[in-house]
């Protein structure tokens, strides 16, 4: 996702973009901000809005009008990265004509690259780290002041709970609430454990206010983030022991309940779960409550057993199995996705079978696909050698993207005939006189316009499909 001023851009797998507009009212100084990556990073830039604002700072459509420039990054590969460096370059010129505009780079990129970005390139005046936005205010006048504007400490307390986010996107549909931040899992191939921490929760009553306020505010969705929710947990040290005994402790599955009982007309998703933290008390509370969506993104990353210890996940191909197992017995309409890495270090052609297997047992109903990218600081990057060839990772992704469209083809045409209750977000792509949405399921439905509109949860029946769409007829308009 970027959010570049008043425009959220939702990029898809393929690069596609979605443009929404945000409509938050200019005046006093001037603020853009653009924000690559994960959902985190999109929320992050809602915090970072928040705290500006309330120091004077209002938001601008076009960096060239900015008195602040801040790129929120994001460090997860390495196209990502060069992208933003790109970015940067472009946003040098607006010192030409704008001699007192400050640049700025926030989040994953900024604690690994503060050296080169500060000082050998002299990119940017401010970097700051993804638990030092507080320290925005001060950082800016110190940048301009011609100080040097660095704060990356990483925090194990900070988790933002009393800010209020600013809702960029503003298409008063859906919304994110982070619930958690940091990571404790250590995956060999990835940096989110050194550029955003340890985990923490926040409060959950907090994030229960914050749902409420959304619901207020006419919010029909909101989807709850952290980079592993399911080791959510308030009130208890990571050694397990109770911090206040006048407190509950409050697990995901718990916090998932309290969130659904806010409004039965809000619905609730959530992102991401890891494999090996998911029990059967979250599968259940799904599936006890209406409103919180038939859908997980379950990441497994590998099918082989040898890859997967490389890796660091912590689980077994045999353990996925069984934990897809349980979801479909428990909630059989319920949609699953996965992220897939392909050509890690040392992947031979027969573990590269073994995910091509997974995959086809399973049967995912969408995926993320990549070839892996190494990261530095990683544990990959220091313990083993990316040594698959570039041609070689291009073949075996093109081999899963070709069944993973198959499979996705097969999922949707299996809805053929079937009735499902879609929330409308928006203009379809495809014509003006179209809608799209998505079911619980979390599958783009397209339908005639007619007198509908955004915001309205209707009942359709589903006619036919592609392999990325489904395309459907209304058959019950709700008044909500």
């Amino acid at each position: 996702m970027r959010y570049t001023g008043n425009k959220v851009i939702e990029e898809d797998m393929q690069g596609k973009a979605t443009m929404m507009p945000a409509n938050i009212q200019i005046n006093n100084k001037k603020l853009y901000i653009e924000s690559y990556g994960c959902q985190m990073n999109f929320s992050d830039s809602e915090i970072v809005a928040s705290i500006l604002i309330d120091e004077g700072y209002t938001t601008v459509a076009d960096y060239k009008d900015a008195d602040v420039i801040l790129v929120n990054t994001c460090s997860i590969r390495e196209n990502a990265e060069q992208r933003v460096f790109n970015r940067l370059r472009n946003y040098q010129a607006v010192k030409k004509t704008r001699p007192g505009a400050i640049i700025g780079m926030l989040g994953c990129m900024a604690e690994r690259l503060k050296s080169q970005l500060l000082e050998r390139d002299r990119l940017v005046d401010l970097v700051v780290g993804p638990d030092a936005y507080r320290s925005l205010p001060e950082l800016l006048q110190n940048a301009e002041s011609g100080q040097k504007a660095v704060n990356v400490l990483l925090s194990r307390e900070e988790t933002y709970a009393d800010i209020s986010p600013v809702r960029l996107d503003n298409n008063g549909i859906s919304a994110f609430i982070s619930i958690m931040r940091g990571c404790d899992n250590m995956c060999s191939f990835c940096v989110v454990p050194f550029t955003r921490g340890r985990e923490r929760s926040r409060d959950p009553e907090s994030i229960v206010r914050e749902a409420r306020e959304l619901l207020l505010k006419g919010y029909k969705e909101i989807t709850l983030l952290g980079q592993n929710v399911d080791s959510y947990k308030w009130n208890i040290t990571s050694k397990g022991e109770i911090i206040d005994p006048k407190e509950d402790v409050v697990r995901f599955s718990g916090l998932l309940e309290k969130v659904a009982l806010v409004s039965k007309e809000l619905r609730i998703r959530f992102s991401t779960s890891h494999p090996k933290d998911m029990n059967d008390d979250v599968i259940e509370t799904m599936a006890k409550y209406d409103n919180i969506c038939e859908y997980i993104h379950l990441p497994v990353q590998s099918g082989n057993n040898n890859i997967l210890d490389k890796m660091n996940r912590g689980y077994t191909r045999e353990w996925y199995f069984e934990r897809i197992d349980s979801i479909r017995r428990i909630m059989p309409n319920c949609a699953i996705s996965t992220d897939i890495i392909i050509g890690f270090c040392d992947e031979t052609d027969q573990d590269f079978e073994e995910t091509y297997d997974l995959m086809d047992r399973v049967e995912f109903d969408f995926a993320y696909m990549f070839k892996y990218s190494e990261r530095p600081k990683t544990l990959a990057e220091r313990n083993f050698i990316d040594n698959v060839p570039e041609e070689i990772k291009s073949e075996r992704l093109q081999k899963i993207i070709d069944l993973q469209r198959a499979k996705s083809l097969l999922s949707n045409q299996k809805m053929i005939g079937k009735e499902c209750q879609v929330l409308i977000e928006g203009i379809s792509k495809r014509s003006d006189n179209q809608l799209f949405g998505r079911n619980s399921q979390n599958m783009v439905v397209i339908i005639n316009k007619d007198d509908l509109k955004k915001g309205q949860y209707v009942d359709v029946l589903v006619d036919s499909c592609s392999s990325a769409t489904l395309f459907a007829t209304v058959i019950k308009k709700n008044n909500n």
